[in-house]
């Protein structure tokens, strides 16, 4: 009998979200805000704003009082030019393309 293939590997995450965030849609749903994505790694805007290609986004806000996540880089510009090519960049309104799959959610210690 032939030796089996290894096993691939899997990234484990620990990221730090909001107790209020809402759960992490299904992949290709419409954004709720979790953030999750912009948490585990930047979008190419935020590449740039962040200067890193891993980690959470620079850009990322939590908005308290709505109850989720946004896009700094998003809100930040008025001009309706920024804010088309921004969202272009950052794929709003594309649906979650969160590939991953998430846990259960840990509360605070104690």
């Amino acid at each position: 009998m032939p030796p089996r293939p290894p096993e691939p590997l899997q990234r484990v995450l620990w990221l730090a979200v909001e107790p209020g965030a809402p759960a992490k849609p299904a992949e290709g749903e419409a954004c709720n805000g979790c953030g999750l994505c912009c948490l585990a790694e930047p979008c190419p805007v935020g590449r740039l704003l962040s200067r890193r290609r891993q980690g959470a986004c620079v850009a990322l806000r939590w908005d308290g009082a709505a109850g989720h996540y946004r896009c700094g880089a998003l809100t930040r510009f008025r001009h309706p030019l920024w804010r088309r090519l921004i969202g272009r960049w950052i794929a709003a309104g594309a649906g979650c393309d969160a590939s991953f799959e998430t846990g259960e959610r840990l509360g605070p210690p104690g």
